[in-house]
């Protein structure tokens, strides 16, 4: 299935694909990012930003009955990545507390790590999560 583009304002191109809301779709999710990260020079930001896409695919799959989700990868400015995940839902996510024995509550938590900000978009029809990476380590 091909990666539909757009050309955004800051002209790179901004990529986003409609995927089933289920765990699984997590893989074409990773391979999303990394296509957008490659065609924009920031091949060291890949790692993180496919452990940010799939706690957000995952998070969706789970906590939302939707059918589908779109994910998006975005260069608001140069050296900067957003990586979003929109959703039917308008159930705000949190961060649970997580311990060593959670099997849950991590994957925020993770995304919070990993991203210099992280938050939720309301939408008319649900919600958008998103993360942001710097090509520069957030401090």
């Amino acid at each position: 299935m091909p990666v539909s583009s757009i050309v955004s304002t800051t002209g790179h191109p901004d990529y986003s694909k409609t995927l089933p809301c289920v765990a699984e779709s997590a893989e074409p999710a990773r391979q999303l990012v990394r296509t957008a990260l490659r065609a924009w020079g920031m091949e060291p930001l890949e790692d993180d930003g496919a452990l940010v896409v799939t706690e957000l695919v995952a998070n969706a799959a789970r906590h939302t009955r939707g059918r589908l989700i779109r994910v998006s990868v975005t260069c608001p400015v140069p050296g900067q990545v957003r990586i979003g995940a929109v959703d039917r839902s308008k159930v705000r996510p949190r961060r649970g507390n997580s311990d060593d024995l959670s099997e849950s509550g991590r994957g925020l938590a993770l995304v919070e790590l990993l991203t210099v900000r992280w938050g939720t978009d309301l939408l008319p029809f649900g919600k958008r999560v998103w993360g942001v990476l710097n090509e520069e380590p957030a401090a």
